[in-house]
């Protein structure tokens, strides 16, 4: 994705990300790494959506720390709804073309949005994933994703299998949707 190039016209994003009682510097890693990594004319906006958490470094000290982060704003929902619905609540206030969905410990690369964007723009329908690194939960240290690609059973159940490696060893365009 590094040395393609990326039409000068893509949608605008809104990143919805869920938590529950994340930890401070997880979730701040997070929004920090789209703040950061983001072009900024490609961010429309992060809305974090609290998901009833009861910790208090969630409560008043997150609304001030973001205060001064204009493009973040907090949702915060009246009781527990779980992932799907948090994320759904988050999709319900966004004003930007495109909705992104990235869990609250995870960490993005630089520039990761715009190869996603412009999957997007050639046709409204598609849906893509991108690589996204995570931290662990016990150490908090960044650790790369395995390559792999996400589908649906006949079941309509997730899951992810491994990328064929010999797809990155020629010149197709490995990043073109599956």
């Amino acid at each position: 994705c590094k040395n393609l190039t990326y039409p000068d016209h893509l949608p605008t994003a809104s990143v919805v990300i869920c938590f529950h009682n994340e930890a401070w510097s997880t979730l701040l890693r997070t929004v920090h790494s789209v703040l950061d990594r983001t072009p900024d004319f490609l961010l429309h906006e992060i809305i974090l959506v609290d998901d009833f958490s009861t910790e208090e470094h969630l409560k008043e000290k997150l609304k001030h720390y973001l205060g001064n982060y204009g493009k973040v704003s907090i949702v915060r929902a009246t009781r527990r709804e779980g992932l799907i619905r948090g994320r759904a609540l988050g999709a319900s206030k966004a004003t930007g073309d495109v909705l992104v969905f990235l869990d609250s410990h995870c960490e993005v690369n630089v520039d990761w949005l715009p190869p996603l964007l412009e999957i997007i723009s050639r046709n409204s329908r598609t849906v893509v994933c991108p690589i996204i690194d995570m931290i662990n939960s016990d150490t908090f240290q960044y650790d790369t994703s395995p390559l792999v690609k996400g589908g649906f059973n006949w079941g309509l159940h997730f899951q992810w299998e491994p990328l064929d490696l010999s797809k990155f060893l020629t010149k197709e365009d490995f990043t073109k949707p599956i």
